[in-house]
């Protein structure tokens, strides 16, 4: 089994999933366009050799020049996660005759209104949207769905680009911050709580699903820098409240013409209870959500996709015994890192539930906020009890302090 694996070491998420490769029998094929001994360690002992391009986001160029050397290397998977090149997978799938999700499928879980407009003709209720080029459409498109809107790049990732306006100053404003994008997708504000479902699929079907709900809303995190983001990966997602919320993601994906790999959704549910789609990506979440579903339920889900995208098999059992909670720092002040407080307590009350603590050490410049989730540094714990889960996070984002000058 061959495997070209794009972007094997970038996000840092991909380091395990190259392993996954290499632990269920896959040949590593790596592809990027960093040097090969730049990569790191982990990955580089996994691949078994590593084509090196100019540039990825030269989609036309990576295209003929990974189908180059795919014709002789004769790959029997093409895979990506990493989402900007998800759509350049597809194409190199399609030119080498490699078996997985086609172009026309990847564009509908990369670019935004497309991705609506097809999970809408299945019955599904989805924000009102409109795609916009100029800033007389945008003002049209919003006074027809009315405001608050939300303005995001047509393909993006996360919540980078992505704004609220309340009123049309504010969406002026919001136009010159996204200037730079030729098209935007602009949408109903949903006003309710939100939440991922995340699943491994094999030929469409759920073999692993899950549910996170995020602590606050990830655009309040990302405007504000005082909020420590947090969110809790649910120990059952099966329960009653989150039903209507995995209906719908299973719903998505039959819309979608979701195949075999990895899905990351987010949904809202309303304070009466509808629940309605925001948005997929045909690829694993980020932020330490895989992490979580590996603490949530002691097993490895980096190998277990492997398993699925190679061999059609999911061999893994979920155990579902914890909630797992990540939080996500943000220091006081600008420049390196010059004290932290709290850690001897959280470490104290928390015990044996605290996983995972990677906080950037002192005298570490501040990561930029607005350009990662991880800030300056996350805890992640896990408790059987959703209450106790909840009181454990909530006290770590109040006692954990991290000072910056």
């Amino acid at each position: 089994m061959k495997v070209l694996f794009i972007s094997p070491h970038y996000p840092q998420e991909m380091e395990d999933f190259t392993r996954g490769l290499a632990e269920v029998g896959a040949q590593v094929y790596g592809v990027g366009d960093a040097p090969r001994q730049g990569l790191p360690e982990k990955v580089q002992r996994h691949l078994r050799d590593y084509l090196q391009v100019p540039g990825l986001f030269d989609e036309d160029d990576a295209v003929r020049r990974i189908v180059a050397a795919g014709r002789s290397l004769k790959p029997d998977r093409v895979e990506c996660l990493w989402e900007p090149c998800v759509v350049l997978a597809a194409r190199v799938r399609e030119a080498l005759g490699v078996p997985g999700m086609s172009a026309d499928t990847a564009i509908g879980f990369r670019d935004k209104p497309i991705m609506k407009e097809r999970v809408i003709q299945h019955g599904l209720r989805v924000p009102k949207f409109a795609r916009v080029r100029t800033a007389q459409e945008a003002a049209a498109a919003a006074a027809a769905i009315g405001y608050p809107v939300i303005v995001k790049p047509v393909a993006g990732a996360g919540t980078a680009d992505t704004y609220r306006a309340d009123d049309i100053g504010e969406l002026r404003g919001v136009l010159g911050a996204v200037g730079h994008h030729k098209e935007i997708n602009l949408e109903e504000f949903i006003e309710g709580e939100e939440f991922t479902y995340d699943t491994v699929c094999i030929d469409g079907a759920p073999v692993f699903e899950s549910v996170a709900q995020y602590h606050p809303k990830p655009l309040d995190g990302r405007s504000h820098e005082w909020i420590t983001p947090a969110q809790i990966v649910f120990r059952d997602p099966y329960q009653p409240e989150l039903r209507a919320g995995i209906e719908l993601g299973r719903g998505v994906l039959k819309a979608l013409g979701m195949g075999t790999g990895f899905t990351h959704m987010e949904w809202f549910r309303k304070s009466d209870g509808e629940v309605v789609f925001g948005e997929i990506a045909a690829r694993s979440p980020g932020g330490k959500l895989v992490d979580q579903m590996n603490y949530a339920n002691d097993f490895d889900v980096y190998r277990e996709w492997a398993r699925a995208v190679c061999w059609g098999s999911f061999d893994a059992r979920p155990n579902r015994r914890y909630h797992v909670a990540a939080l996500f720092k943000r220091a006081l002040g600008q420049g390196r890192i010059r004290r932290i407080e709290g850690m001897d307590e959280i470490r104290h009350r928390l015990g044996d539930s605290l996983v995972v603590a990677d906080l950037l050490p002192i005298g570490h410049p501040r990561r930029d906020w607005h350009q990662t989730l991880l800030s300056d540094g996350y805890l992640i714990l896990r408790h059987p009890e959703y209450r106790e889960c909840m009181e454990r996070m909530n006290y770590a984002i109040q006692q954990l302090r991290m000072y910056a000058g």
